[in-house]
């Protein structure tokens, strides 16, 4: 893998991380549950076409203790459409994963201008009775690799620290980017997104882990049948529920065929 450019744009008084490699069209990241501490294959994977940008959003790696003054669900909303917009992501291509394409999808419905086609994999912000998801946060930590990945290895590595790195702040960064999403969307990941979705006129592609153990696949039929703008539900075969994680090139192969 090689090494993306970076730098930093602030937000609400905290300079928060922001990454991009690769050339031609934009297309924005939000990262899923755990945030990015490393550059990961599946972005690489899409830099091989695109301009890739990767906002880190307030609290998750790169985002400093940014959530730390974010109150309220319209709190989180400003924050992350300053962010993109900071990272230079106005009208370009947007995707993101669990948390992330929670935050993907309210800004296209809220501000329909700045999305030109949205790619959420696994999004969170609705929640079922009937299919109610997994609490990640009600998890033992030794359980949470295998709910995120249907291979475990693949959160392991994601996480483990830096060789040689001896800094308590690696652990501390990882710990804070869980309580970042909690604050944001506990309990159970419900925002009441159901409310906004039909805002959202963008083409929008919704990507599934054939394994995701913590939203059910009935999650991508309420998302499709809500937006408004055009839909397309593909499952990714031995994906867990960060499939990016866990089948790189295959969720970026749909992706860069949807957003081309």
């Amino acid at each position: 893998m090689s090494e993306p450019r970076m730098f930093s744009v602030e937000v609400n008084g905290f300079a928060t991380r922001v990454w991009q490699q690769g050339a031609g069209p934009k297309l924005g990241f939000l990262a899923g549950f755990g945030g990015l501490p490393r550059w990961i294959p599946f972005l690489d994977a899409l830099a091989r076409e695109r301009t890739v940008i990767v906002p880190s959003l307030p609290g998750f790696p790169g985002g400093d203790r940014g959530h730390t003054v974010l109150d309220s669900h319209l709190d989180w909303l400003l924050a992350v459409r300053e962010l993109l917009h900071k990272a230079g992501l106005d009208g370009a291509d947007l995707t993101g994963s669990s948390a992330g394409g929670s935050f993907a999808a309210e800004v296209a419905a809220i501000w329909p201008q700045s999305v030109r086609r949205l790619a959420l994999v696994a999004p969170w912000g609705l929640f079922d009775e009937k299919g109610p998801a997994t609490d990640p946060w009600a998890q033992r930590a030794p359980d949470v690799p295998a709910l995120l990945c249907a291979d475990p290895e693949r959160w392991n590595q994601l996480k483990a620290a830096p060789e040689g790195a001896n800094s308590p702040e690696w652990p501390i960064e990882q710990t804070r980017a869980a309580e970042a999403a909690a604050r944001a969307f506990w309990p159970l990941g419900n925002t009441r997104l159901e409310k906004r979705l039909p805002l959202i006129a963008a083409p929008t592609l919704l990507i599934w882990g054939s394994e995701d153990r913590i939203l059910p696949r009935s999650y991508a039929d309420r998302f499709a049948n809500a937006i408004r703008g055009r839909t397309e539900i593909v499952t990714i075969p031995g994906a867990g529920h960060l499939a990016e994680l866990d089948k790189p090139d295959e969720v970026a192969a749909a992706i860069l065929r949807w957003t081309a």
